[in-house]
């Protein structure tokens, strides 16, 4: 093999490696408080608490250390290169995250809760449809602003969309997030080693590609209303005259 393919191989997975590693620091207190109890429902609070804070801003600083070092895919991106996305996006992240967590915090709780109840048949499918629609969007709404997208109402509209508008990629996502979080939880320490690097690096390429055929789907935002405003407003008095005429 030549030089230069050993050169890219060893740059994908030093990529991978630097992933894997920041995200196992960055959630560093999740995983200790889910070593410390096998039943996290339990202590809702504190596990709340850490799901809103710690994997938002993780994935966010992976997926902008992605795109940085893509851009030149012979060459070793430096860890530090995450770390400073992390503490760059920490608080959109965060007022990212917020919303999709809660929603899913709630839905799961409702399912958990209800399922066994009258009320069940009626609730529990709605809860489960709205838990899925929010573990999709999540990551969707992630690389928006992981790709300087500005944390605004549009956002939460947008992931939501995006995710539903293209079930494959959706799907996939799905089935990876799966099968990593298994492989980990039958293997912590060789799981977190080699799965969470790669299992990020397809998901954020495919909300990428979602995120770009949703921009080009929507309709015309307000800016195209109000320049068609415009042009009424400027050709209208010309029309009239020329009707008048």
């Amino acid at each position: 093999m030549a030089y230069g393919s050993w050169e890219l191989i060893w740059s994908h997975v030093h990529r991978v490696l630097v992933v894997n590693l920041g995200m196992a620091v960055a959630n560093l207190p999740l995983l200790a408080a889910l070593q410390l109890t096998h039943q996290p429902w339990r202590h809702p609070l504190l596990f709340g608490v850490l799901l809103l804070v710690l994997p938002g801003p993780s994935v966010a600083a992976a997926y902008a250390y992605l795109d940085a070092s893509s851009a030149d895919a012979d060459t070793q991106a430096p860890v530090r290169l995450f770390a400073r996305a992390y503490r760059r996006l920490f608080r959109r992240a965060v007022l990212v995250s917020a919303p999709f967590v809660l929603l899913l915090i709630a839905a799961v709780t409702d399912v958990v809760t209800l399922r066994t109840s009258v009320l069940g048949a009626a609730v529990v499918p709605t809860a489960v449809v709205v838990a899925v629609v929010a573990a999709v969007a999540w990551p969707v709404a992630l690389a928006r602003v992981a790709g300087g997208g500005a944390v605004e109402r549009r956002l939460f509209l947008l992931a939501p969309y995006a995710a539903l508008r293209y079930p494959l990629l959706t799907l996939l996502n799905l089935v990876l997030a799966a099968v990593s979080l298994l492989l980990v939880n039958q293997a912590p320490l060789m799981g977190l080693a080699v799965l969470p690097g790669c299992t990020l690096f397809v998901v954020w390429r495919n909300c990428r590609v979602m995120l770009s055929l949703a921009d080009r789907a929507r309709p015309a935002g307000p800016a195209v209303r109000e320049r068609s405003r415009d042009a009424s407003h400027t050709f209208g008095p010309l029309a009239r005259r020329s009707t008048a005429a």
